[in-house]
């Protein structure tokens, strides 16, 4: 039996113990690297998968590899960058592992799920198809989605607040109904989803009730927000100027923290750029785990499409160069994709082509997707305005060329993305192929340097920003 083989077997033998999107999150992007000397050396893609794995899955997975190899194994979590050192370290080519006869068990007997009984008139505000199993992972929301599920499946354990933050659009909502949705299904914990808009409206009701003397209207109000085991509050940020409002979320805040209760809250920005909150609200929120989603990179926007367009008619018909056309031009939100798909779906419903090809897609979505096609003030406008005025490639500017003529545009292109956004280097970097966030530095410093003394580069940035 091959490593391979082998470790697809113990995978089929976890699969069935925990639930699709446990599995998914923890599971499916393992590799195993080496068998030997009674030592698995699996491969994991984050630090946090390492603690997770080994505290909350291990009897799992050693009961796996015992069912499949009739052997006990010690178990070594390396991320990727750690299989390489170690692998330099020996310089050894690694041996396969000992041919080992699997032996034949008896399927175990499914362990009867509980049901969970919900309190009666209790609404949590979820939407239940949005869940971990259509949430599409890539780079830019992988960390994310693992905060998340960490979360979820230790609500008020750990990461007390979650706080996830990122542009409108990017999928953070879904994120949050897809941790609340996941506790609901798995315990008996009471769950709320709100918006700050929703809070600041319930509390302004007190107010309005009576000169704000009315006991009843107070106790609800509390009961609906202090007595929760998780509360998922979206756009904190709409917070801003109602002071009143703050107050009473900073006494809820207090309240359930000190139970600990999950506090989940959502925001367009981090805590620390949240300047006209209370301060002693945005200390709060970092007391947990802040942590952002970026802009979708291209191909998990490919992955977003492919997803939507399984619930749409027009998904029999279309080319997959429509796909990458769709995901090359709508670069900055989910839901920007979205409305391409619905524009792209209604031109079909009028011209019923047999087959959705690019040029189709092109008149059907030219005017839609070039309507600004630099996007001012976004890593993608610079990148697009830099590639036409030193006439190359988008993709030269991500790819590895480091021959003259794109390397210094690159250089170029991440100063600008540096001083005229407010992404961070490591934002950057991903951006440019996923750069690490020390050649960003270095780029930015070079341009800064030259523009000193290099009259010819400043008349050529300025040209470059007059396009944007």
């Amino acid at each position: 039996m091959s490593e391979k083989d082998l470790w697809q077997s113990v995978l089929e033998e976890i699969s069935p113990q925990v639930n699709s999107a446990s599995f998914n999150a923890w599971f499916n992007d393992l590799k195993i690297i080496s068998l030997k000397e009674n030592k698995v050396t699996i491969q994991v893609p984050m630090e946090i998968h390492k603690k997770i794995l080994s505290t909350n899955y291990s009897e799992i997975i050693d009961d796996a590899f015992f069912k499949v190899t009739n052997q006990n194994f010690e178990f070594e979590y390396l991320l990727k960058e750690e299989v390489i050192e170690k692998e330099e370290e020996e310089k050894v080519v690694e041996e396969s592992h000992p041919f080992i006869q699997p032996i034949n068990f008896s399927p175990e007997i499914p362990v009867e799920e509980l049901k969970i009984e919900k309190e009666e008139n209790w609404d949590s505000n979820l939407i239940p198809s949005l869940n971990f199993d259509n949430y599409i992972v890539g780079d830019s929301n992988r960390l994310a989605k693992t905060a998340g599920m960490i979360v979820a499946e230790q609500p008020g354990k750990v990461h007390n607040p979650l706080f996830i933050y990122g542009k409108s659009g990017l999928g953070k909502t879904h994120l949050m109904h897809a941790i609340g949705n996941y506790i609901v299904e798995h315990s008996h914990k009471k769950v709320l989803y709100t918006t700050s808009e929703m809070f600041k409206d319930d509390y302004v009701s007190i107010a309005n009730s009576d000169n704000g003397n009315n006991i009843e209207v107070t106790a609800n109000f509390k009961k609906k927000y202090r007595d929760v085991d998780v509360l998922i509050i979206d756009d904190i940020q709409y917070l801003v100027g109602a002071e009143k409002t703050q107050q009473e979320f900073f006494h809820t805040f207090n309240t359930l923290h000190q139970q600990n209760k999950q506090i989940i809250i959502s925001s367009d920005r981090s805590p620390d750029d949240l300047k006209l909150l209370e301060e002693r609200l945005r200390s709060r929120f970092s007391w947990g785990l802040p942590v952002d989603i970026y802009p979708p990179e291209f191909e998990l926007r490919c992955k977003i499409i492919r997803s939507k367009l399984k619930n749409m008619t027009i998904s029999a018909k279309i080319d997959e160069n429509v796909i990458e056309y769709i995901a090359n031009n709508c670069q900055n939100d989910v839901r920007f994709l979205e409305g391409a798909l619905n524009r792209l779906m209604a031109y079909t419903a009028m011209i019923i082509p047999e087959k959705i090809d690019l040029n189709f897609a092109i008149e059907a979505l030219g005017d839609f997707v070039n309507k600004n096609i630099y996007k001012e003030n976004s890593i993608e406008g610079i990148q697009k305005a830099v590639a036409d005025y030193y006439k190359i490639k988008v993709e030269d500017l991500k790819g590895k060329r480091r021959s003259a003529n794109v390397a210094y545009p690159r250089q170029v292109a991440m100063y600008l993305s540096r001083v005229l956004t407010e992404e961070n280097l490591n934002r950057i970097g991903l951006e440019f192929g996923g750069r690490d966030h020390s050649t960003v530095i270095h780029a930015c410093d070079r341009v800064i340097q030259d523009l000193k003394t290099n009259k010819k580069l400043e008349s050529e940035i300025k040209e470059i920003q007059n396009m944007m």
